[in-house]
């Protein structure tokens, strides 16, 4: 085994992301049980950073991430329950998207988004990443290094359109 785990591979920045994420919604929860005249602003700015972290954070794992575990892996169930899981993810955040304004179901909404993402995150780190790690056939480190390369694409072209 390598001295230095220090080198993060390609399962640590995913699940840097998760725990971002993570923090991000237990913020909006936090401005849910708040009064104050700005929380709507602020719950509104809060969802669409919880939206775009999470549509970057899809399409690095669908473009780079799955294609090469699914290349590497036998067990490729895991995968195509992964994908069915960032389609109805991706459905939800279509909807907190398109809200001009908070409705009834806003934060039905973005709380039921949070259930899904908490699910995804667990059966990857429990489930994907052990077997991602163990196959000797994928380079996480170079991954990783091709995913951060395209988050910083990503993210930048996020930033042009917000």
């Amino acid at each position: 085994m390598p001295s230095s785990r220090a080198a993060k591979d390609a399962c640590d920045l995913l699940d840097a992301d998760h725990r971002a994420v993570k923090k991000m919604f237990k913020e909006f929860e936090e401005l849910t049980q708040s009064r104050a005249r700005s929380a709507a602003q602020k719950k509104m700015e809060m969802a669409r950073q919880i939206c775009m972290e999470l549509t970057v954070h899809a399409q690095l794992e669908e473009e780079i991430f799955y294609p090469a575990v699914r290349a590497a892996i036998k067990d490729t169930d895991l995968l195509d329950e992964a994908e069915v899981e960032h389609q109805s993810a991706k459905d939800l955040i279509a909807q907190i998207q398109a809200a001009g304004e908070p409705d009834d179901k806003f934060e039905a909404k973005v709380k039921v988004l949070g259930e899904y993402i908490d699910h995804h995150v667990k059966e990857e780190k429990n489930e994907m990443f052990p077997k991602a790690r163990a196959a000797r056939k994928l380079d996480l480190i170079a991954l990783r290094e091709q995913m951060e390369a395209r988050k910083e694409e990503l993210m930048a072209g996020m930033g042009e359109t917000a």
